[in-house]
C-alpha cells in the first residue's frame, strides 16, 4: 500500500480512534475518582461497566417486544436505556462499596484489591448465568437505534453512532468538571481526596462522599457500557475485562487520580490503538495484523510505570520518612 493511500485512511482512522478513546474516557473516570479519595484500584469498575452494557441493553429489548419502540424517537429510547443503566450501575457500585469495600477500608491495601478482583468474577459470573437461564446463550444483540452515516469525502465516513457517542461523553466529561469544581458536594469530594481527617472534622460525612464518588464513577461506567453497546451491536459477560484494563490504563497514562488526566489518557489511547489497528498490518507487510492492536495499551502501560509512573499530569509523591 503506497503512502497516499495511508494518507488517505488517517480521518477514518482518526473519528474512530476518538469514538474509542470517548469510551476509555469516560470508564477511565470511573477508576480515577475512586482512586483518588480511597487511593485503591477498584478492579470490579470493568464488570460494572458491562453490568452497564446489558441493563442498557436488556431496556431497548423490552421496549422493542412491548411494541413502544416502533413509536419511539431512537434517541429518546437512547436516553431511556442511559438513564436506567447509570442509575442501576449507580446502586451497584454504592452497594459494593457498602459490602466489599467499607469493611475492609484500614485494611492493607492487598486485602481491598483481592476483595476488588472477588466482586469482579461474582459480577462476571452472575450476569453469564442470569443469560444463560433467561436465552440459553451469553452473548445479546441489542436494537441498533443508530444507523445513519453521512459520506463526507473519499475515505472519511461519519456514523451516526460515533458522533453521539463523542457528544455524549463529552457532557458527561464536561458535566462531571463542572460537578466537582463548582457545587458543595465536589468540593467535599476534592477535601476528602486530600485528607479524610480533616475533612470529617470539618463536618463533613466522609461515608455519604465515598458513597457518591462510587455512585457518580459507578453511572459514568455504565453509561459507557450503554453506549459501547450500541457501537458495538453484540456483548457478552467477559467484554469488561478487557476495555477495563485499558481504561486502567488510561487512568495511569493521564496520572491515576487526576480527572483531567484520564480524559486526556483515554483519547490518547483511543487513537493509539486505532492507528496502530489500521496500519501495523501495511506498514509491517502483513507480518503484524489488527489483531496485534491490544499490545499498544499494555505496552504503553510498561512503558509509563518504567520512565513516568505518575503519568502525564500526576504528580511525584515523596514519601516521609
Amino acid at each position: 500500500m503506497d503512502l497516499g493511500s495511508l494518507a488517505s485512511m488517517l480521518p477514518q482512522v482518526f473519528i474512530d480512534g476518538l469514538t474509542l478513546g470517548f469510551l476509555y474516557a469516560v470508564v477511565a473516570l470511573g477508576y480515577t475518582m475512586v482512586y483518588g479519595i480511597l487511593e485503591l484500584i477498584n478492579f470490579a469498575h470493568g464488570e460494572i461497566f458491562m453490568v452497564g452494557a446489558f441493563i442498557g441493553t436488556e431496556v431497548l429489548l423490552l421496549m422493542q417486544a412491548m411494541g413502544i419502540m416502533s413509536g419511539l424517537n431512537p434517541y429518546l429510547a437512547l436516553f431511556l436505556a442511559l438513564g436506567v443503566a447509570m442509575i442501576f450501575t449507580g446502586a451497584l457500585g454504592v452497594s459494593i462499596e457498602r459490602v466489599a469495600y467499607r469493611p475492609l477500608r484500614f485494611s492493607p491495601r492487598l486485602v481491598v484489591l483481592i476483595s476488588a478482583i472477588g466482586v469482579s468474577f461474582l459480577l462476571q459470573d452472575l450476569v453469564r448465568f442470569t443469560e444463560g437461564m433467561t436465552r440459553n446463550a451469553f452473548y445479546v444483540t441489542g436494537p441498533n437505534l443508530l444507523d445513519g452515516s453521512l459520506h463526507v469525502m473519499d475515505g472519511l465516513i461519519l456514523e451516526e453512532k460515533s458522533l453521539v457517542i463523542i457528544l455524549i461523553a463529552l457532557i458527561m466529561m464536561v458535566g462531571l468538571h463542572l460537578f466537582v469544581n463548582k457545587t458543595k458536594w465536589g468540593i467535599a469530594m476534592r477535601a476528602v481526596a486530600q485528607d479524610q481527617q480533616t475533612a470529617s472534622l470539618m463536618a463533613i460525612n466522609v461515608n455519604k462522599v465515598i458513597a457518591l464518588t462510587f455512585f457518580i464513577g459507578s453511572s459514568l461506567g455504565g453509561a459507557a457500557g450503554v453506549l459501547y453497546a450500541q457501537y458495538y451491536g453484540t456483548i457478552d459477560p467477559y467484554i469488561g475485562f478487557l476495555l477495563g484494563l485499558k481504561a486502567f490504563t488510561a487512568a495511569v497514562l493521564g496520572g491515576i487520580g487526576n480527572m483531567k488526566g484520564a480524559m486526556i489518557g483515554g483519547i490518547a489511547l483511543g487513537l493509539l490503538e486505532s492507528l496502530g489497528a489500521a496500519y501495523m498490518g501495511p506498514l509491517t507487510n502483513g507480518n503484524f495484523g489488527a489483531e496485534y492492536k491490544d499490545v499498544f495499551a499494555f505496552s504503553i502501560l510498561i512503558i509509563v510505570l518504567l520512565f513516568r509512573p505518575e503519568g502525564i499530569f500526576g504528580e511525584a509523591v515523596n514519601e516521609k520518612v
